[in-house]
């Protein structure tokens, strides 16, 4: 029968004729009719049931009929959920070349071609009626059958419950029955206690051209935790949405929400944004730590900019400002400042968002903008509650800045933090919201800018005592400053040399002097000569001090302040051209050099943060494994021909090392037989981490034994090849392992 021919009726008419049973010769079916209908129509007007309909399709296109019940689950490992209900196909067994699916429609060529480009094989199709190619698809693919097997490859203990506290203050308890039933809460679960026990500050879970990637922000540095096929990403966010009360079925708006838990009994404030990206969305949740706050002492400061800190703190009106980034540990200063004002003989307030520490004897109010509770509105309350202390969580706008301003001015001290990239910045920055220059010279007492940078691990670091490394030495040029210690890397600080960070701070007092200045319009470069001479230390020098009593690195230095040594040179002459550069506030920009040194050092730092950005635009990158140098040539050569990055490992152990150290791997293709550490032992480790549970591998097999293949795609391999490598058939399973990680 030709294909036109069967596009003129729909092609179960052929087939019921040709059974030549009692009503078949009147049959009519519109072509275009959905197959389940019109298998149960044709089933019903010819007086048989869907099983032995199946016999006379199979017979008519010269297919088999196939038991479902026989299907290897392996091979749904092939073929996405996505895929299979579009299709209304179910995958039965696979080998090297072929992929035998059951379907009940066999001219349905989309699905074949489908098939083929999705798995890497030809498909092969076998006969089965609708419903139970249905029911098939619905018990291989569970909702959370994806997270499931995941999580079975997983050697961790997994977290049966962790409490989500409302705003209510009611608790929602993820017990362990509801754990076990809904395997997507399980693994959301797992990445918030883990994220927890790291001391991780934010977690960011990302899709990306191949597969999705949750990291930690540890230390201000991001770290791979985990990938995930991109259907589980999909359902971690969608329950971490539900967690902040967010839209899930809106998809193309970014959104932002909040929510409170308990790990291991600790309370946990977690600010949610999500945002639509090309593959998906994207979602970055910040961990807030409830409890105590620390005390001035006890967060690290130096000698000296605690002296100049407590200074400013023993005023009982005005305004002390705090600047720095996202993350610098502004709010952890401003709190260490309160617990030791807070002696019982004030009266201390707070207008917060969020809430970050909760301290006994001080009233804090969390902002609610839905509410109506802005920071503006809150100071204004606040000012009828007869406060000695106030502390805004940010001065954003001109109307908070006011009350601010109007506060001081009354009597009331007023901390605050502000976005600036240094403290005599915070005058520039007033001024932008609009208050005025006599304004600010009476209420503003100073202002403090801050950067946190990683500290040496205490059981790791080395001292440095003969032949630095060439970076050592690049950077000690550059600095003019002999490093003490050298970052080494041990299990403890995760083989990073760092543990914990520290804070450098520049505290910036504005005396009578400056206070002139200011209402006399002097330039930025004058004001900021003047805060030298009073006293002030840049953030570079009071790092260069951390250098030198070995508390960190020149490396750490240079990648949160970013200077170069054209900006160190200019740090060294600033003195110079400022005495030249006496000009009003309408200098450009590009002419201040203390602005271009903070400006470098802000791109700097921004770039170190590795937000991943530009990553999901980049093309995969694959890691090859394999102990014979002419097999590594040939996949190298054509992988990099398909415009993919390529790394390499000559066995086991190096594979091992290089994914725990490298970014992150979009493939690994992996040879079985190895020295050392072979194929096996490597996906058996890969699998039961945490951090490559989900990294897509595709095995070179010398064997033909289907045992051996089945076995391998049983312990988690993707996929697997014969060895000796066909180009075009290695090429087409690694584009269908990399379309798998990333359908959802």
């Amino acid at each position: 029968m030709s294909t036109n021919s069967l596009q003129k009726k729909h092609w179960l008419v052929h087939v019921a004729r040709r059974t030549g049973l009692p009503g078949a010769e009147s049959l009519e079916l519109e072509p275009g009719a959905p197959t389940a209908e019109a298998w149960l129509q044709v089933a019903d007007i010819l007086g048989i049931n869907q099983d032995r309909l199946a016999e006379y399709v199979a017979d008519y296109f010269r297919l088999k009929v196939t038991n479902l019940e026989d299907a290897e689950g392996n091979a749904t490992k092939l073929v996405p959920e996505k895929i299979a209900r579009q299709y209304q196909i179910f995958p039965l067994k696979e080998d090297d070349r072929q992929l035998v699916v059951a379907t009940s429609d066999p001219t349905n060529f989309a699905a074949e071609q489908a098939l083929g480009f999705i798995s890497g094989r030809k498909a092969v199709f076998e006969v089965s009626p609708p419903p139970f190619i249905l029911e098939a698809i619905n018990a291989a693919y569970s909702s959370d059958g994806v997270i499931e097997a995941l999580l079975s490859r997983v050697d961790a203990a997994i977290p049966d419950s962790i409490t989500v506290v409302a705003d209510d203050n009611s608790q929602e308890v993820v017990t362990e029955e509801d754990a076990k039933a809904a395997p997507v809460i399980k693994l959301t679960n797992l990445i918030l206690r883990d994220a927890a026990q790291n001391g991780a500050s934010d977690i960011h879970i990302e899709p990306g051209a191949s597969g999705g990637t949750v990291r930690f922000r540890i230390d201000g540095v991001l770290r791979n935790y985990m990938q995930l096929p991109l259907p589980a990403l999909v359902r971690v966010i969608s329950r971490i949405k539900i967690l902040g009360n967010l839209d899930i079925a809106d998809k193309w708006r970014p959104q932002d929400g909040r929510t409170r838990i308990l790990v291991e009994g600790r309370p946990y404030d977690i600010r949610i944004s999500t945002v639509p990206t090309r593959d998906a969305e994207k979602a970055v949740l910040r961990l807030l730590k409830g409890g105590e706050a620390q005390k001035l002492t006890e967060i690290g400061l130096g000698d000296y900019e605690l002296v100049r800190l407590r200074q400013l703190l023993a005023f009982r009106d005005g305004i002390v400002c705090v600047t720095g980034p996202t993350g610098s540990g502004k709010t952890t200063t401003l709190y260490a400042g309160i617990r030791e004002m807070a002696t019982g003989e004030v009266n201390i307030m707070t207008v917060e968002d969020p809430v970050e520490y909760e301290l006994s004897g001080i009233t804090q109010i969390q902002v609610k903008p839905k509410r109506g509770v802005t920071f503006a509105s809150a100071l204004r309350a606040i000012l009828r509650q007869d406060p000695d202390v106030i502390l805004v969580g940010e001065i954003r706008d001109l109307e908070t800045a006011e009350v601010a301003v109007q506060a001081a001015m009354t009597g009331h001290m007023v901390l605050a933090t502000v976005h600036t990239n240094d403290a005599v910045s915070t005058v520039a920055r007033l001024l932008d919201l609009g208050l005025d220059r006599p304004s600010i010279a009476s209420t503003l007492r100073g202002s403090i800018a801050q950067r946190l940078v990683r500290q040496l691990c205490d059981e790791c670091a080395e001292p440095i005592r003969g032949e630095m490394t060439e970076d050592e030495i690049r950077l000690a040029k550059l600095f003019n400053v002999r490093p003490a210690m050298r970052a080494v890397g041990c299990r403890r600080c995760a083989d990073t040399g760092y543990r914990g960070r520290i804070p450098l701070q520049e505290v910036f007092v504005i005396t009578g002097d400056i206070a002139d200045m200011i209402t006399g319009a002097a330039s930025q470069s004058e004001i900021y000569k003047a805060a030298l001479k009073e006293g002030m230390r840049p953030l570079l020098q009071v790092g260069l001090e951390r250098v030198r009593n070995g508390e960190t690195t020149l490396e750490e230095l240079e990648r949160v302040l970013g200077l170069d040594a054209e900006e160190k040179k200019r740090e060294e002459d600033r003195d110079a051209r400022a005495q030249e550069l006496r000009r009003d506030d309408e200098e450009p920009e590009e002419e201040k050099p203390w602005r271009r040194g903070r400006g470098g050092a802000a791109k700097a730092s921004v770039g170190s943060r590795d937000d991943g950005g530009d990553e999901a635009d980049l093309p995969p990158h694959v890691l090859v494994v394999d102990d014979d140098p002419e097999d590594r040539l040939l996949v190298r050569t054509m992988l990099r021909k398909q415009g993919y990055r390529v790394s390499e490992a000559e066995d086991g152990d190096e594979a091992l090392d290089l994914i725990a150290k490298h970014d992150t791997f979009s493939l690994v293709v992996l040879d079985l037989e190895m020295p050392r550490l072979d194929g096996r032992v490597v996906l058996q480790r890969l699998r039961s981490s945490v951090s490559t549970a989900g990294l897509p591998v595709v095995v070179l097999t010398g064997s033909t034994n289907p045992e051996d293949e089945y076995q391998l795609m049983e312990n988690g391999a993707d996929d697997y090849l014969r060895k000796p490598i066909d180009p075009p058939r290695f090429t087409a399973r690694v584009k269908a392992a990399l379309r798998r990680a990333r359908t959802p």
